[in-house]
C-alpha cells in the first residue's frame, strides 16, 4: 500500500471511530430519559411466569436510546442514498411497532405482518440479495444469480434475523452484547473490503449498544424490550445485505450466518425442539440456550459471559472465512460443522428444558 492509500485508510478509521463515539454518547445520554418515559408510558416488564429471570418490574423500552444513538450518528456521518433511506424508514416502522408491543404486548400475527411490511420497504428501496457465491469449488459458475427470487429471499432473511435477535433477549445484557459483537464483526469485514458506509453504520450500531450496556448489565436498570431487540436484528440483517452478501468471495453467503450465528442457531434449535415435541414453533418454552446454561448451574453473569465468548468465536470465524481461499474455507467449515453437532447435542438433546429459577438472579426474558 502506498503512502496515499495509508492516509486514506487512516482517515477512514478515524471517521468510523467518530461515528462510534457519537452514537455511544447519544445513547448513553438518552437512556435515563427513556427510562423515565418508559415508566410514564407504562412500558414496564412485570414478572408473571417461570421463564422470567427478574423478580420486580423494570422499564423495557430502552431500545429507543439505542435507536436515537444510531440514527444521530448515521444522519451525521453517512451519505443517504435510496437504499439507506429505505433501511432507515423500515427501522422506524420496526421501532414504532416495538414501542407499541412493549406497552400493549401485541399478538404475534399482527407483529409479523408489520415486520414483513418494514422488510418490504427496505427491499423495494434496493436492499436486495441478488447474488450468492457458489459453495461448489468445482463448478464453472462461481456465483448464483437470484433474479426475482432475491426479493422474497431478502424479506425472509430480514424478518428471520429480526426475530432471532428478539428471541435471545432473555438475560440482562445478552442481546445487546451479542449484537455489539456481531456488529463489530461486520465492521471489521466491511473495513477489510473497503465498504466505508457499511463500516460507519456498523460503528454507529456498536456505539449505540455500548452506550446502553452500562444500564442493561445484570442487575439491569432498564431493558431494551422489543423496541431494541427487533431494531438491532432489523438493522444488522438489512446492512448485511449491502455488505457481506454483496462480496463475491468464496462462500461469502456463509459469513452472515456466522456473524449472526448465536441467534440463528438458537432459533433453529428452538423450532426443531418444539416441533419434535409436538408443539407449535411459536410456543414459548425454557429451552433457549440461555435457559439451558442457567439450568446447568451458571449464574446470569456467567451464562452471558459464555454466550459472549461463543458469539466472539463465531465472529472471528466469519472474519477468517471472509478472507480465506477455497481450500482453507472448506476445512474451516468442516470444523464449524463439528462445533454445530456438539451444540446440537448439548442444547437440543441435552437436559430437559424444565428448570427452576434462582430467586436471587434478576434478568430479562420474553415470550418465545
Amino acid at each position: 500500500m502506498n503512502d496515499i492509500g495509508k492516509v486514506l485508510v487512516s482517515q477512514d478509521i478515524w471517521y468510523v471511530l467518530l461515528a462510534l463515539v457519537a452514537a455511544a454518547v447519544v445513547s448513553c445520554a438518552a437512556t435515563p430519559v427513556v427510562k423515565v418515559l418508559s415508566v410514564k408510558f407504562g412500558a414496564v416488564d412485570v414478572p408473571k411466569d417461570g421463564r422470567r429471570m427478574h423478580d420486580h418490574p423494570i422499564p423495557r423500552m430502552g431500545g429507543l436510546a439505542i435507536f436515537f444513538g444510531f440514527l444521530a450518528a448515521v444522519l451525521v456521518f453517512v451519505p443517504l442514498n435510496a437504499e439507506k433511506k429505505g433501511m432507515l424508514l423500515g427501522a422506524v416502522i420496526i421501532v414504532v411497532l416495538g414501542v407499541l408491543d412493549d406497552k400493549y404486548a401485541l399478538p404475534a400475527k399482527p407483529k409479523f405482518l408489520v415486520q414483513i411490511v418494514a422488510a418490504l420497504v427496505a427491499v423495494l428501496s434496493g436492499n436486495v440479495i441478488d447474488v450468492l457465491s457458489n459453495p461448489n469449488i468445482f463448478s464453472a459458475n462461481p456465483e448464483w444469480q437470484l433474479g426475482w427470487l432475491g426479493y422474497p429471499v431478502t424479506v425472509i432473511w430480514i424478518v428471520a434475523i429480526t426475530n432471532a435477535v428478539n428471541l435471545i433477549d432473555g438475560l440482562d445484557g445478552l442481546a445487546c452484547g451479542v449484537s455489539t459483537i456481531s456488529s463489530a464483526t461486520m465492521l471489521m469485514i466491511a473495513l477489510q473490503f473497503s465498504e466505508l458506509d457499511v463500516a460507519v453504520m456498523m460503528a454507529a450500531l456498536v456505539g449505540a449498544c455500548i452506550g446502553f450496556l452500562p444500564y442493561n448489565f445484570n442487575p439491569a436498570k432498564i431493558f431494551m424490550g422489543d423496541t431494541g431487540s427487533t431494531f438491532l436484528g432489523f438493522v444488522m440483517a438489512t446492512v448485511s445485505v449491502n455488505g457481506m452478501f454483496k462480496q463475491y468471495a468464496f462462500i461469502s453467503f456463509v459469513v452472515p450466518f456466522l456473524v449472526l450465528g448465536l441467534p440463528i442457531f438458537d432459533v433453529c434449535f428452538a423450532v426443531v425442539r418444539r416441533v419434535s415435541h409436538g408443539q407449535s414453533p411459536m410456543q414459548p418454552d425454557r429451552g433457549h440456550v440461555h435457559h439451558r446454561l442457567i439450568d446447568m448451574g451458571f449464574s446470569q453473569k456467567q451464562a452471558v459471559g459464555v454466550l459472549y465468548v461463543i458469539s466472539a468465536i463465531l465472529g472471528l470465524s466469519a472474519v477468517v472465512l471472509a478472507v480465506s481461499d477455497a481450500v482453507k474455507a472448506m476445512l474451516f467449515l468442516l470444523a464449524m460443522g463439528v462445533t454445530v453437532a456438539l451444540a446440537w447435542r448439548i442444547f437440543l438433546v441435552g437436559p430437559s428444558s424444565e428448570g427452576k429459577d434462582d430467586p436471587n438472579e434478576k434478568g430479562e426474558d420474553k415470550d418465545g
